[in-house]
């Protein structure tokens, strides 16, 4: 579940996007302030939106993707059940962007610049990632964009797929990352080893 809230950007409507619509055509339904988002074809959810956010949902602030509090997600909750839908949203308090560790690193077998890794995300839970900077390799420490991460420039980050090799996250740049001073030259952002695997990254001290 990615959440996003933009005040200035978008108004007083809370997003929920909960499944990878992959272009596919989509239809919505609204009871009152809520609107459920699902593919035509199959009838499956994928987003929801939350019309005057700020008068359902306490303390709601933020610019791009949001985590919600237990109260917030109480404060959801309650909202989508008052207007007549069946659901309910889980409370994840998970980092989305985390330092990773790799612990393998191979060439893709059907590309010449892709690269199949194994990261180590936090105690023990490894990633596939199929990544394509130059850089990366076996033994570095690197930040991870984990599936439900927003990144700064509003990508979502999905469980994907790359020449048939599948994929679930994304190895990022200080680029992406939109932080200070990022060098031009392509490439992931190599952490020091002093970094702790399975810690948050923290955007501000980078």
């Amino acid at each position: 579940m990615i959440v996003s809230y933009n005040l200035n950007g978008v108004g007083d409507t809370l997003l929920i996007a909960v499944k990878d619509s992959e272009g596919k055509e989509v239809t919505s339904v609204r009871k009152e302030d809520v609107a459920c988002v699902s593919l035509k074809e199959t009838g499956e959810v994928v987003a929801w939106n939350i019309f005057l956010a700020s008068e359902k949902i306490s303390d709601l602030t933020g610019n791009g993707q949001v985590h919600l509090s237990k109260n917030q997600i109480n404060d959801l909750n309650a909202e989508v059940k008052k207007a007549g839908f069946n659901t309910e949203f889980i409370f994840d308090e998970s980092p989305k962007f985390v330092i990773g560790f790799v612990k393998e690193c191979r060439k893709h077998e059907d590309s010449d610049h892709l690269s199949i890794t194994t990261i180590e995300v936090d105690n023990g839970e490894e990633l596939q990632i199929v990544c394509g900077a130059p850089n990366i390799a076996q033994g570095l420490k690197v930040v991870v964009a984990k599936v439900g991460a927003m990144m700064p420039d509003g990508m979502l980050i999905w469980p994907g797929e790359l020449r048939g090799v599948k994929s679930f996250g994304m190895v990022c740049s200080a680029r992406e990352l939109q932080l200070a001073n990022a060098p031009e030259k392509k490439g992931i952002l190599e952490l020091p080893e002093s970094a702790v695997v399975g810690s948050a990254f923290d955007f501000t001290l980078a």
